[in-house]
């Protein structure tokens, strides 16, 4: 029987966007390649086969156990040589499903994308996420990490049999290559004059992505200062009424859901990130390849990224510091070539084509007598197309 490795997610969107390099890749090895997930259906090409999964937000929903029963028959009915679970709400009901195994269990491989807590969580919500990692890690042989800080708290906490940090899952950069004359042709149709600047931030609008706090922001900045928030979500709404409510919505971009953002990181000056936690950020690490200088919240994940230099960090909801970050750069076009430069250079280990052999080892490396084989992952990488 040929080898076969099954993926899940919570969204068949996140696998769609993050992971289909590595599915390919399995096919490439001659692995049958299966995923498990819930969400709006997508077609990843990658797959061989689909399982849909009704999972809901909402922990305790009963769909969410159906989901569970739903994995734990699946891995029944094929002896898969590995699992790997993707994002928190599926990596956990996946784990379950497995210690629910009457059989032979699968290796199995947690990639956090970031924990949802840190030092400065309400400690209650800390304890009960916490509380879900350590329930389920005597089924986690190989836990991934991808910042130092979910790294250290994971090796400290034993949450994984193994734990070891990678970087990313990797950005395929050469989408954004070439984008200049499109960043030019996207400032004409918004009306942007040469002394205006044009900062970016593409992200669901969600209380932990805090677009909000960037409008607050926005308030204390110059007219000449305008703001990018591509992105749908359950508070695009309310933004739009804050932008109103302080005075700044003719500043503000609300282009929805944006399937070419290249063109606007080519078009921008600056990007920024609000965010409450992060593992690993795409919107930062691609805006970085684009050489634009970043001003972020000083939270894991940002800080891994802008260790080398990059960009400027603020407290976590200041709208004051925040502000007051961007102004430095909208004032001093030397620091922003600077950091733009730097910002550039720092990203480069996290491409797609320095990454996924990485990862792909990783992965490896759980199931039992595959490292003596030890393929060689180099120059298989593929554009997604994304």
């Amino acid at each position: 029987m040929s080898e076969a490795v099954l993926f899940t997610a919570s969204t068949y969107s996140h696998l769609y966007n993050f992971h289909r390099p590595y599915l390919a890749a399995f096919r490439d090895l001659g692995w049958a390649v299966h995923i498990a997930c819930g969400g709006k259906s997508m077609a990843i090409s990658e797959a061989d086969r689909v399982i849909p999964l009704p999972f809901e937000k909402r922990m305790t929903a009963p769909a969410n156990f159906r989901a569970q029963a739903l994995l734990r028959r699946a891995m029944e009915e094929t002896q898969y040589s590995l699992v790997v679970a993707h994002t928190s709400l599926a990596a956990f009901f996946t784990r379950r499903a497995a210690a629910g195994l009457s059989g032979r269990r699968p290796p199995l491989v947690t990639v956090a994308h970031g924990y949802l807590f840190d030092n400065e969580t309400a400690p209650l919500k800390r304890e009960i996420l916490l509380a879900a990692e350590r329930l389920t890690a005597p089924q986690t042989d190989l836990l991934l990490t991808m910042n130092q800080w979910d790294y250290e708290l994971a090796r400290k906490k034993k949450l994984g049999r193994r734990v070891e940090n990678v970087p990313g899952m990797g950005v395929d950069f050469s989408r954004l290559e070439g984008r200049e004359t499109d960043g030019g042709l996207l400032r004409r149709e918004l009306g942007l004059g040469p002394d205006e600047l044009l900062a970016v931030y593409a992200a669901e609008f969600s209380a932990r992505k805090s677009q909000s706090m960037l409008l607050r922001a926005m308030a204390l900045l110059p007219e000449r200062v305008k703001l990018a928030l591509p992105g749908q979500g359950a508070l695009l709404e309310e933004c739009k009424a804050l932008a109103t409510h302080l005075g700044v919505e003719r500043r503000i971009f609300f282009p929805g859901s944006e399937p070419d953002m290249p063109r606007w990181y080519a078009a921008a000056d600056l990007a920024v990130s609000a965010s409450r936690s992060e593992g690993l950020p795409f919107n930062v690490m691609e805006a970085m390849y684009a050489g634009l200088p970043v001003t972020a919240s000083a939270v894991k994940g940002h800080t891994d990224l802008l260790a080398e230099g990059g960009g400027l960090l603020y407290p976590y909801g200041d709208a004051a510091a925040c502000a007051a970050q961007l102004l430095r750069l909208t004032e001093d076009a030397g620091l922003r070539w600077v950091l733009g430069a730097q910002a550039r250079e720092a990203v480069m280990p996290y491409g797609l084509d320095e990454v996924l052999p990485q990862v792909m080892e990783a992965y490896l490396s759980a199931v039992p007598g595959m490292a003596e084989r030890k393929p060689d992952f180099a120059g298989t990488t593929r554009s997604t197309g994304r």
